[in-house]
């Protein structure tokens, strides 16, 4: 699979923020072969790629003509530069550490043509020429192999944000830490300000989990960008602080939208803000949005309709299964018995069923410490910043407060748990005459339970298949959540199985990978 593509009329700034989109898409491993004629800008091109990986605009990056090679640490990955120029012949290549370099780095290369037969096939060729125009270059660019996908990808966002950017040469991109989907984001600064792009292509549907279908489909995960569009545009219009769409591209999945900064809720506690006012502030949010509901069907810019779904039974049961798939076998050595399964599942149905059977309001989803932005200098609700709502539900309004009291990633002190449900229990009580609490109360801790079982389990998997052993520092966090929800009567079934298979020690045990 092969991917080309040319520009002509490159001057500085263009060139710039070409490097920094492509840097966006790079990988370990790749190799980026620099063609041209003394002069033609290679070693420019290559300071301004280096300077995207590292972060740092003003970083010196010194052509390494006559040490052949220099080496960077950036954050994502190491990147070696390689300067052949000097090069007698091909052989040399060995003494320089250039496969090694290949194998443990992204690989830039000037005088690729001295690689000789070395040269790997599965490249980025990126050939640079003066244009008839003074201080402009024209590219070509073509890819072969594994980047190809990348590397197209990273062209669809050129083209957008020549359109998004027009006559912007103060624009630098960043690449942003992304979350746990196909979603990645960047940075834009400019001098007037910063803003955020999300590249979200159209994501390609998982293995079968259930009857044929994916668990994104079960779940109904956003496929596209439409839902981001529909619910963000539904929320900003009853006063909730999402992030302000300033450009769009949705059949390409590409959205600009206003940067709220790096203060999540996460960052902000780990730097000693105020964890109490936080949560206040962030349930505040819900109360605001439980008065001011979003409607169900959510109209989109193309002159379809977004519908919030309601929660699938096959998704509530894939998800609590999680924890025998794989936090049993890790704590007990064997996989749970067909008995154990059925027992499990018997107990949870009636649970499962109060869930579904319960009345609808909205679900956010991720109403947590990673989604929340702290901007203690705005006034009111707009304290708190929201982001990926795209998977929001028509559920009950208790499953958001359980997401914030009990997130996963932070510890939350029962007393702000006590204090913030009973607070909102007391608002809502006030603003809403047939407010049944005993009714959502019991729904919190069911939906809080489910939750924490879902994550128990996707812990262990994150650790065991994926090899991400970082989550495994919340699994004491969720446990105690879990034993909070197992105390209200309405689970003292399920709690009574919880504590026969996993007791306190079983909770308490490491598991490493």
């Amino acid at each position: 699979m092969n991917f080309s593509v040319g520009i002509d009329a490159v001057a500085l700034p263009r060139l710039r923020r070409l490097a920094e989109t492509l840097a966006l898409k790079l990988r370990s491993g790749d190799v980026v072969a620099l063609h041209g004629n003394l002069g033609a800008g290679k070693t420019t091109f290559a300071r301004c790629l280096i300077r995207a990986l590292l972060d740092d605009a003003t970083a010196e990056v010194p052509s390494p003509t006559f040490p052949i090679v220099q080496r960077y640490e950036a954050p994502r990955f190491a990147v070696t530069h390689f300067d052949l120029y000097r090069l007698q012949d091909s052989g040399e290549l060995e003494e320089v550490g250039f496969a090694d370099a290949c194998n443990d780095s992204l690989v830039l290369i000037e005088w690729p043509e001295r690689a000789g037969d070395d040269l790997p096939a599965d490249r980025i060729d990126i050939h640079l020429e003066m244009a008839e125009v003074a201080d402009q270059r024209r590219l070509r660019v073509t890819c072969r192999g594994t980047a190809t996908s990348r590397i197209e990808r990273a062209f669809v966002i050129v083209g957008f944000l020549d359109r998004a950017v027009s006559g912007q040469d103060d624009v630098h991109i960043s690449y942003l830490q992304g979350d746990a989907s196909t979603r990645a984001y960047a940075r834009l600064r400019t001098d007037a300000g910063n803003m955020v792009l999300m590249d979200a292509p159209r994501a390609p549907d998982g293995p079968p989990v259930w009857n044929g279908l994916p668990y994104s489909r079960i779940a109904h995960l956003a496929e596209d960008v439409k839902p981001f569009v529909a619910v963000g545009t539904a929320l900003a219009a009853v006063g909730i602080n999402v992030p302000r769409l300033l450009a769009s591209d949705i059949p390409a999945g590409l959205l600009l939208l206003e940067d709220l900064g790096n203060c999540t809720f996460g960052a902000a506690l780990a730097g000693g803000g105020p964890q109490a006012d936080m949560i206040e502030a962030a349930v505040d949010v819900l109360l605001h949005l439980r008065r001011h509901p979003i409607p169900r069907n959510l109209p989109l810019p193309d002159g379809g309709m977004h519908h919030l779904p309601r929660f699938d039974r096959a998704a509530l049961e894939i998800e609590i299964g999680l924890i025998l798939d794989w936090y049993w076998p890790a704590v007990k050595g064997a996989t749970a018995s067909s008995d154990i399964r059925t027992e499990f599942m018997q107990l949870w149905s009636p649970i499962l069923d109060r869930m579904l059977a319960a009345p609808t309001g909205v679900f956010l989803r991720d109403f947590h410490s990673p989604n929340l932005f702290w901007l203690p200098e705005r006034q009111g609700i707009a304290r708190v910043g929201v982001i990926d709502f795209q998977d929001t539900l028509a559920e009950p309004w208790a499953y958001d407060l359980a997401s914030l009291l009990q997130d996963a990633r932070v510890d939350v002190p029962g007393a702000i748990e006590t204090v913030e449900l009973d607070r909102y229990c007391r608002k809502v009580r006030a603003q809403e005459s047939g407010f049944d609490e005993a009714a959502f109360r019991e729904l919190y801790a069911v939906f809080g339970a489910q939750r924490n079982t879902r994550l128990v389990g996707l812990w262990v998997r994150l650790l065991k298949r994926d090899g991400k052993p970082g989550y495994m520092q919340h699994m004491s966090r969720t446990w105690d959540y879990l034993a909070r929800n197992l105390h209200h009567p309405a689970l003292s079934a399920i709690a009574a199985w919880y504590d026969r298979h996993f007791p306190e020690a079983v909770r308490k045990q490491p598991i490493t990978g």
